[in-house]
């Protein structure tokens, strides 16, 4: 891995908070390994191995019953690391694949066999190099017969100029961390604004609210600023949201996140047993297994 990579948490607490039984871990990824799944020659970081065993493992010690096993860009659209976790999975595990325009489909067939019911277009520019809309246009034309959807990942200065791509869409459209936020601007200022408008009068669009880690100013272990922006969007739009630990928090700089006190982290987000079986059970299984 990279010298500068930081590791996944080597013992993650207990967490006190216990999840609803059949809760979706519903984003999440597996990485390598590496001498049986090679990493892409394109990527931008080379991680740590992750394979499927550590993720099942981690999620049965948090109280999960189920993964959504997300693409991430180290494996470009090489899905064999994927489709192995899903196949080995028991049923317990769908997945978001990373696809070309040139995919056969026959090979989207395979996928779906496998267990995937989404592909991941990425437009954060640090992470990816562009790929033209006309492309990602066709590759989600060609995902609808399966009843699959896109997820998209970008940051929230960017959603002006993506607004009309994304409802354009042929499909239901997630959206990774809820945009990336800014969470030391207003929860109720124009940019987040912006956003809860996209989701209110887009009824196919659908938010996670996951990654406080990666969005927090004030840091560990409790988020502090992230929890009125996830709150508001579980309260809000309480049958499209999703939550996920993003295990092995791929790519972050400041620290490793502790994945017994993300989960602690749940009952300030969604503070009822409602909004908790919502966000962690029915959503992701209606989505993902339906």
């Amino acid at each position: 891995m990279d010298p500068d990579y930081l590791p996944f948490h080597p013992n993650p607490a207990q967490p006190r908070f216990v999840p609803p039984a059949g809760a979706v871990d519903a984003h999440c990824h597996v990485f390598g390994p590496g001498d049986t799944f090679p990493y892409a020659p394109e990527r931008k970081y080379t991680p740590c191995d992750a394979p499927k065993e550590k993720l099942f493992a981690l999620r049965d010690y948090l109280g999960f019953a189920r993964n959504v096993i997300v693409q991430a860009t180290c494996h470009g659209n090489d899905n064999r690391a994927l489709a192995d976790a899903l196949r080995h999975s028991n049923g317990m595990a769908r997945g978001v694949a990373s696809v070309a325009r040139d995919i056969s489909d026959a090979e989207l067939r395979e996928l779906h066999a496998a267990g995937v019911r989404g592909t991941r277009f990425n437009f954060v520019k640090r992470l990816v190099d562009f790929t033209p809309r006309e492309v990602l246009a066709d590759i989600a034309q060609r995902i609808a017969p399966l009843g699959w959807h896109v997820v998209v990942y970008f940051e929230a200065q960017d959603l002006p100029e993506l607004w009309d791509f994304f409802t354009s869409l042929p499909t239901m459209v997630v959206v990774d961390h809820m945009g990336r936020p800014d969470v030391g601007k207003p929860v109720d200022g124009p940019e987040f604004e912006l956003f809860v408008r996209l989701l209110r009068e887009h009824p196919n669009i659908w938010s996670k609210v996951s990654c406080p880690e990666r969005l927090s100013k004030s840091g560990p272990p409790n988020y502090d600023d992230v929890v009125p922006f996830a709150r508001r969007l579980v309260e809000t739009f309480p049958d499209r949201v999703l939550w996920g630990t993003d295990w092995p928090h791929p790519n972050m700089k400041s620290h490793m996140p502790d994945d017994g006190k993300l989960v602690d982290y749940l009952p300030r987000i969604a503070p009822t047993a409602a909004l908790q079986q919502a966000l962690l059970v029915d959503n992701p299984m209606r989505l993902y297994w339906a």
